[in-house]
This record gives C-alpha cells, sequence and structure tokens, in this order.
C-alpha cells in the first residue's frame, strides 16, 4: 500500500492562505487518484477534493470551491492543496488519501490509503 505522508498545516490567521503537500512513493499519483479529506473535532470526515489520474480535479460542491485548488506533481510524486482566504471553520485536521477506483470520488470508503493527518488551525 502507498504510503501517505502530509505537512504543511499550522496555525493562521483568518484571511491567510496556507498550502498541505502529501508526499507519497514513486509514480503513486500517477497510479491511484488522490484527494485530499478533513475531520473538525465532532464531524465526520469531510471531503474537500480530488484529482485524477490523469490530472481532472473535483471539488465539493458545498465547499467554496475558489478557496481551494488541488493539483500534483507526478515528477515528485505528490499531490498539493491550497488554500486561500481561510476561515476558522476551515479547522481541522487534513488528510490525504489514494484510490484505485476508476474514477476519484468524494466517499470515504472508496480511498483505501490514508495518511495521519495534519492538524490546520484557523483563528479568527
Amino acid at each position: 500500500q502507498a504510503q501517505l505522508v502530509e505537512s504543511g498545516g499550522g496555525l493562521v490567521q483568518a484571511g491567510e492562505s496556507l498550502t498541505l503537500t502529501c508526499s507519497t512513493p514513486a509514480r503513486t499519483v500517477m497510479w491511484y487518484n488522490m484527494a485530499w479529506f478533513r475531520q473538525a473535532p465532532g464531524k465526520d470526515r469531510e471531503f474537500v477534493a480530488a484529482i485524477s489520474r490523469i490530472g481532472s480535479p473535483t471539488y465539493n460542491e458545498n465547499l467554496q470551491k475558489d478557496r481551494f485548488t488541488i493539483s500534483k506533481n507526478d515528477r515528485k510524486s505528490t499531490v498539493t492543496l491550497q488554500m486561500s482566504s481561510l476561515k476558522a471553520e476551515d479547522t481541522a485536521v487534513y488528510y490525504c488519501a489514494a484510490s484505485q477506483y476508476d474514477t476519484p470520488s468524494g466517499v470515504v470508503s472508496s480511498y483505501s490509503n490514508w495518511g495521519q493527518g495534519t492538524q490546520v488551525t484557523v483563528s479568527s
């Protein structure tokens, strides 16, 4: 199974930006559909964005799409989530996930590999 390692989390002020990176073994992002989820205390894990093997992004329609941008670097085998105009409600542990399904989805059970998560805290 692919090992996923998230980085880039931290404490930021509301309105600021943050970029998360998921590092994976070589060529993983070419074999798997990749995604970012988040989980706030006391809440279910929530889909944020996904990117297919060929680089097509999908976003959670319930989130403000233009605040999140997912991308990947096949050569470095990384997946990045750029977040802007952060709000207190974006505070959560952010997880990177990988799926071998044909198309990426926002369903937690579709993903077989998960990282340990990185904490993002937005102060208002």
